[in-house]
């Protein structure tokens, strides 16, 4: 059986994860205006597809960094 493809607004989310922001006023505006998110729903969202093999597909490198620093965050609680 065939997998979906991402839709536009998980691969949206994973876009803006990638991208470099000076701080986080920039990147909860971009998360605001593109995709209509608050951030703290983006940050959801972007957790939820780190799981996602589709994910990983489409960013392998950024999907596999944040999963690294997923779990280093988890480790120090």
């Amino acid at each position: 059986m065939e997998r979906a493809e991402l839709s536009e607004r998980d691969r949206a989310v994973l876009d803006i994860a990638g991208r470099a922001f000076t701080g986080p006023g920039p990147r909860e505006r971009a998360v605001r205006e593109r995709l209509g998110l608050s951030p703290t729903a983006y940050f959801q969202l972007l957790n939820a597809l780190l799981d996602d093999p589709r994910a990983l597909e489409y960013a392998p490198g950024l999907v596999n960094r944040l999963r690294r620093e997923r779990e280093r965050l988890r480790d120090e609680r």
